[in-house]
Order: C-alpha cells, then structure tokens, then sequence
C-alpha cells in the first residue's frame, strides 16, 4: 500500500512538461455528442466528448455522476479530458430523465445502488461498455473517473472485476459491504479524499484494509482542509455544513489525476 501526501511542486514540473507537449500539438478541436442508448428496456442519456482533430484511437476515459445525476459537471469534466487527448464519455447510470432535484430525491436514488450492488455494478460496466464502442477509442488503455456517489460507482466497477488500465475516485464513499470483493480489482486505484471529510472517514480504515488485505494496486491521498465534494463549486464555500468546494485540492487532485493517467497509459498519452 502506498499512501502518499504528493508534494505540489513536484505535481506543477508534471503539469509544465505536460503543457509544453501539447502546445507543440494541433489545437484540438472538441466534438461533444448527446448518446442516448438502451439497455433492458430503459433508456440512457450519456455525454461524449473527443478531439475531432486526431483520428487515431487513444485511451478512453469513463465518468461517472455524482448523486443528482448526469449534470453539467461531468460534461466539463469530459470536455476537459477531451482536450487532454482522452475519449470522455459521461455515463448516465440512473436512466434518461431521472434526474432527482435536491438530497432528499437525490438520497432516495443513490440509495437504491448502495442497497443493491449486483445493478450497482450491471450499471457501471454499461457505462464502461458504451465507452468502448466509440470508434476513437484505444480498447486496451480505457480508464474510469468518478465524483462523490460516482467514486463509489467507479469502485464498483472495479471491484466487478473491470478489464481497465485504472481508476480514480474523488472524495467517493469508500464503504463496502463486501470486503473480500477487494481481490476483484485487476487495476491500479487512485483514490483522493478530503482529510476532513466527516461523511466518508468513517470508512476510511476499513477501506484500507480490505485494499491491503487483498493486496491492491493503489494509492490513497488526502488533501487537508478539505471536506466532501472538495471538486465541485456547486458544493457551496461553508465547509462548516460538511460539503463545500475547495479550489486547492480541487486543482492538485485534477493534476494527479494527469499525473496518475500518465504512469498508467505509458506512451499511449506521450504520443498522442
């Protein structure tokens, strides 16, 4: 187990040399496309985002939702993996207009993927699948993303036992009511949580010790001062109500995530 609290200097070096490669590339030219698709009678709403300037295949990058569902969040999320070299595609895992207004709504929907893991999983692999279809897309270097209720979807999806190249999660719930599901993981983990997260700490340590028990490939970093949905500016500026946007650790946890795709995608990215 690697735990590590990443210094940011180093992180700025990543991201300068990162920036330096793609000036020297073609401006992408960003496509985005609403992708509506079905499954078991229902229909999905998902969102792809790519550069139509590169017509080479190139690593695929899955999103999963926070609890209010597909939103504009995640579509800037995938446009800014698009404009990184990644295919993005938000997935939607709650089903075409089912999308809850407010936490009591919101509460209601997530929980019925907590108490249910089997279509928690079935929900999160149709995501991934979707992704995989896009023609642009490299199938063996493919990874997954995911933000508060969606990092516990992209958890899922590896503990399902996913072919992916990794995944991360940030400020996901780290709960599990199947530890030994641990073993399951066929990938590098990168999980980032606030440090005064009072909602997911409860479950930090018996997080860690599932992962370390099944001797997992991962890496667990927590960011001070900050509380849960730490990334999203929706979230408010009162860390004092528990959920409040923290515009530091959102930065440094974008960076490793660059930093972490770079490791695992090898010289897919540096050629892109």
């Amino acid at each position: 187990m690697y735990r590590y609290l990443i210094a940011f200097a180093v992180s700025v070096v990543l991201m300068l040399s990162i920036g330096c490669r793609e000036a020297a590339q073609t401006p992408p030219l960003i496509k985005t496309e609403t992708l509506v698709y079905n499954y078991n009678d229902q229909t999905y709403e998902g969102f792809l985002a790519y550069d139509e300037n590169n017509e080479l295949p190139r690593p695929g990058v899955v999103i999963f939702h926070q609890w209010t569902g597909l939103t504009d969040y995640e579509k800037r999320r995938a446009r800014e993996l698009a404009e990184l070299g990644y295919v993005a595609f938000a997935a939607d895992l709650y089903g075409q207009g089912v999308r809850p207004e407010g936490p009591e709504e919101a509460g209601k929907q997530a929980g019925k993927f907590y108490a249910d893991r089997e279509m928690f999983r079935e929900r999160v692999n149709l995501g991934l699948s979707q992704l995989r279809k896009q023609p642009f897309v490299d199938k063996e270097h493919v990874a997954a993303i995911g933000y508060c209720f969606g990092g516990t979807a992209a958890l899922e999806l590896g503990r399902s036992g996913a072919e992916l190249s990794g995944l991360v999660s940030f400020h996901g719930g780290l709960a599990n009511p199947n530890p030994d599901d641990a073993k399951n993981f066929r990938c590098p983990v990168l999980v980032q949580h606030g440090a005064d997260d009072s909602m997911v700490n409860p479950e930090v340590e018996g997080f860690l010790k599932e992962m370390d028990e099944a001797d997992a490939d991962y890496i667990f970093v927590e960011f001070a001062n900050a509380v849960h949905a730490f990334t999203q500016p929706m979230a408010g500026d009162d860390p004092s109500t528990g959920v409040a946007y923290n515009k530091k650790a959102d930065k440094r946890s974008w960076m490793f995530m660059q930093d972490f795709f770079d490791e695992i995608f090898g010289e897919t990215v540096t050629d892109m």
